[in-house]
């Protein structure tokens, strides 16, 4: 499964150029010509990036109508010219490029928007596993525990005993690509069976960024 985006445009040249765009960051694309058909469709089904055309004849009370009623859409906005961004300004625009699209602009910005949509998906995403981890707690003492869950902000362990830090680090290894990442932690809860929550405090950038890399390859996985 792949994210969706719809585009509102009927300047066919710059929709060839961000069709082939959002495909290269597997961002499904559907076009649609009619401001009044889209805001149909949006009322139907859900997606995940708006990008709207301000040269069409409809736009301005299209993207109103969105700011009422869908508040939490992203939208992506070209307009036509520099002047155009003025009016811009209270739509709720996340991102705007003007046009003529620039292949590199147009893939800085649909990039930086497809991060913004992928943090905001991940934020709440919660990866169940079955994997051993290590607790080191304080300088000595080495827990070993299991896995139970994984987001980008903690995980969820079963311990044989109390855990007797509050602060701890956290190592364990991502499967199925070999590569060990390792978080520093402190105890969110606990219960008396186990269970516990641990809440990342700092990481290397490399190990944020094979967890994110690889909780996003999850996430598409269990909705194929």
């Amino acid at each position: 499964m792949t994210l969706s985006s719809m585009v509102v445009s009927r300047d066919w040249q710059e929709v060839s150029v961000l069709e082939c765009i959002l495909g290269g960051l597997h961002i499904g694309v559907d076009v649609e010509s009619e401001p009044e058909r889209a805001r149909a469709k949006l009322a139907k089904s859900k997606i995940d990036a708006l990008i709207v055309d301000c040269d069409l004849s409809g736009t301005t009370n299209f993207l109103r109508n969105l700011q009422t009623h869908q508040p939490n859409s992203v939208p992506l906005v070209i307009v036509s010219g520099s002047s155009g961004r003025k009016r811009l300004a209270t739509s709720g625009a996340a991102f705007v490029f003007e046009k003529p699209i620039s292949v590199e602009q147009a893939v800085h910005t649909l990039s930086a928007a497809r991060n913004m949509i992928m943090n905001g998906r991940l934020r709440y995403h919660r990866q169940a596993l079955d994997v051993p981890v290590t607790l080191l707690c304080g300088s000595k003492q080495k827990v070993q525990a299991e896995l139970v869950n994984l987001s980008q902000g903690g995980i969820g362990v079963l311990v044989d005993g109390p855990l007797r830090a509050d602060k701890l680090q956290v190592s364990f290894t991502l499967p199925r690509t070999g590569r060990t990442v390792k978080f520093r932690g402190e105890v969110a809860w606990t219960d008396q069976v186990g269970h516990a929550g641990i809440r990342f405090v700092g990481a290397g950038n490399k190990a944020k960024k094979d967890l994110q890399l690889w909780l996003e390859q999850q996430f598409f996985v269990g909705r194929d």
